[in-house]
């Protein structure tokens, strides 16, 4: 008698358990959903209130920029400090004396645009150069001390080299029309005089004051340090740290 064949037995599966999500992905998930909803709500205001769009987007810029920037360690500070003696010391003491300007300022001044370097390379302005543009086509009528007319000639390249900053305090380059020179001046051996001249017959007589928290902003934004709310300058702690440089001349 044959003996009978068994079945293969199917071996059944167990159920799988469901997957929790770890508590970092559920973290990074809420993340990107709170970043998106914050963007929504920022569409909607850039589009029914752009006023307060801009004033909260300026706030918040701001905000960023303190957490991100932080002020120089003192051994950094020193070091800086040799280098722009060593480079400029003499001509700024010079300069400082002719015109009736603290060389301190004058000195921690070119620690913030230009960390005391000799050779400095120039900085392109893309929203400068936006401008003259503007002003040479007539689109707008005047730029600071400039009216169409002083751009009648220029050429594309030449209004880029006036929408660049020059020389140790990074002086922009359509200044020159207002200090009378050519802009070769603004970066050749004279650099430093014409930047102590322009700084003179801009905001000269606030230094003469000793207001100096205004003169810093006045050379990095163009207008006294605000009465009310956070510095307008690019770094927010560029006047902070120019005040330090100041104690170690």
């Amino acid at each position: 008698m044959s003996p009978t064949k068994r079945k293969p037995t199917r071996k059944t599966k167990k159920p799988r358990k469901p997957v929790r999500r770890s508590k970092k992905k559920a973290i990074r998930q809420k993340r990107r959903t709170i970043v998106f909803l914050i963007a929504v709500l920022l569409v909607f205001i850039a589009v029914v209130k752009p006023e307060v769009y801009r004033t909260v987007y300026y706030s918040v810029r701001q905000i960023a920029r303190s957490v991100a920037s932080s002020s120089p360690s003192q051994n950094t500070i020193v070091k800086t400090v040799k280098r722009t003696n060593a480079n400029y010391g003499k001509e700024i003491d010079r300069y400082a004396v002719e015109f009736g300007i603290s060389g301190k300022y004058l000195k921690s001044l070119i620690i913030l645009e230009s960390s005391g370097r000799k050779n400095v390379p120039p900085r392109f302005e893309k929203h400068v150069y936006r401008r003259l543009k503007k002003l040479k086509a007539g689109q707008i009528k005047q730029f600071e001390n400039l009216r169409p007319g002083h751009l009648k000639n220029a050429s594309d390249d030449a209004l880029k080299n006036l929408a660049r900053s020059w020389g140790p305090f990074q002086v922009m380059g359509y200044k020159c029309i207002l200090l009378g020179i050519n802009i070769k001046d603004l970066r050749g051996e004279k650099a430093v005089y014409w930047g102590v001249k322009w700084i003179n017959m801009t905001y000269g007589d606030s230094l003469k004051k000793g207001r100096y928290k205004d003169a810093f902003h006045l050379h990095n934004a163009g207008k006294p340090y605000p009465k009310v709310g956070p510095p307008k300058t690019y770094n927010p702690n560029y006047v902070k740290n120019g005040l330090t440089y100041m104690q170690y001349f």
